[in-house]
């Protein structure tokens, strides 16, 4: 027997019509704040991510689908969605009119090699959202925004926004200086990726999930203390417009996020103070790296299946509508084929409706009737036909109507 891959699953039924559900909550969301949708590519040229994500990053270095194709190109599935959108917007020029930011969103099924684990598979949803053009605190206040109301509105309250700043190209670099200076006595000390890390990307330390309690890392200079007014005054901002907002944020000077891109903010969404559901921030050169102008962005990305996790784990119920509204029943061929246009004609006019596909007796109907719970049932037959009429039971009063086919649709859009 073939069995999925390891780290992928099937979604199928009452976990597929929840997914639904919230994806219409985060596409309307996403609508009211002027954002259009997206689909990029599921495989890119290996050098988008490389050159993208950033070589020293765990995802590149451990994670990504790499391969090469029989043009004998090198080829990597899409493990994030900032490069490919990235990609997407100098491919097709966006920048040639910047008088209003180009804002855009995704969910889209990502790639990446790693452990299995429980809310991180190797095939993963992510949704997430950009925004070019703008370099103005407002345009990192609205992202942020997006994303806390995204998870409020999913039922999620006890959400914080930890936020950081790693500062302008001159503030960073100082920090990197004094953050080496600091770490070198004691690099040993960690663990080997970090003392990699320490020449590659030395800021990469500070996200180690391993040595998170070390006690070198725990006192390591903080970054506010060499950030240059410009870079202060930029972050000082930020948070006086988060307050306006009323949201809930904390500074948390360690906060760096994994990927290679970021410049100045960086932020992530935790649930209870301690659960990590998704992170962005600004990454103004990540466009004139990719080969396109000097564009500033800024943008966030959700742990979609993680997120649906907490949900079921929280006891958030998720209105879903797993009911049928008519079951057509029939033992005829002529009542059979009347009820082949009738079921057409109510679905087209939007009742949920089924009908028997595996001639069965009608008893065996009946039972069907009730496995889907639909609501009414209507027992097509030839007499009733012949007038051009039907008769309608309404399976929970158990209460029956005569009614007209031409007047059946309109029958139900008053009693549904």
């Amino acid at each position: 027997m073939i069995t999925k891959q390891k780290g992928t699953y099937d979604i199928y039924g009452l976990e597929a019509k929840k997914r639904m559900y919230v994806n219409d909550i985060l596409d309307a969301l996403c609508q009211k704040y002027n954002y259009s949708n997206i689909i990029t590519p599921v495989f890119e040229a290996s050098e988008l991510f490389h050159r993208g994500v950033g070589e020293s990053t765990d995802m590149v270095q451990k994670e990504t689908y790499d391969f090469k194709d029989r043009g004998d190109r090198d080829i990597t599935l899409r493990p994030e969605g900032t490069a490919g959108v990235v990609r997407w917007f100098i491919e097709n020029k966006m920048y040639g009119n910047m008088s209003d930011p180009v804002k855009v969103y995704y969910n889209m099924k990502m790639y990446r090699y790693e452990r299995p684990q429980s809310g991180r598979q190797r095939e993963f949803t992510q949704w997430g959202f950009e925004c070019f053009g703008s370099d103005d605190a407002l345009a990192d206040a609205e992202v942020i925004s997006l994303a806390y109301n995204a998870y409020r509105l999913l039922g999620l309250d006890n959400i914080t926004i930890k936020l950081n700043t790693l500062g302008d190209a001159e503030s960073r670099e100082n920090y990197k200086v004094a953050l080496k200076k600091y770490l070198e006595p004691n690099i040993k000390d960690l663990c080997p990726d970090c003392q990699e890390r320490f020449n590659k990307n030395v800021l990469r330390i500070l996200d180690c999930k391993f040595d998170a309690e070390n006690e070198i890392l725990k006192n390591v200079p903080k970054i506010n203390d060499y950030l240059n007014e410009e870079s202060l005054n930029r972050f000082n901002k930020l948070t006086e417009l988060l307050d306006l907002m009323d949201i809930n944020y904390v500074v948390d000077d360690k906060l760096v996020r994994g990927l290679d891109y970021y410049t100045h903010m960086v932020f992530e969404v935790v649930l209870d103070d301690s659960y990590a559901l998704g992170g962005g921030g600004r990454y103004n050169n990540l466009v004139e790296t990719l080969g396109g102008p000097s564009i500033p962005a800024v943008g966030f990305a959700m742990g979609y299946d993680r997120t649906m996790q907490m949900l079921d784990e929280k006891g958030i119920e998720i209105p879903v509508n797993d009911d049928v509204d008519v079951y057509l029943l029939y033992v005829s061929e002529d009542e059979k084929e009347t009820a082949a246009y009738l079921a057409q004609d109510l679905r087209l006019n939007g009742f949920i409706c089924e009908t028997d596909l595996m001639s069965k007796s009608l008893k065996a109907q009946f039972k069907s009737v009730d496995r889907y719970n639909s609501k009414y049932l209507i027992v097509l037959n030839d007499k009733d036909l012949a007038n051009d009429e039907v008769v309608i039971k309404d399976n929970k009063t158990k209460e029956e109507e005569h009614v007209k086919l031409n007047d059946l649709v309109d029958y139900l859009d008053m009693h549904m």
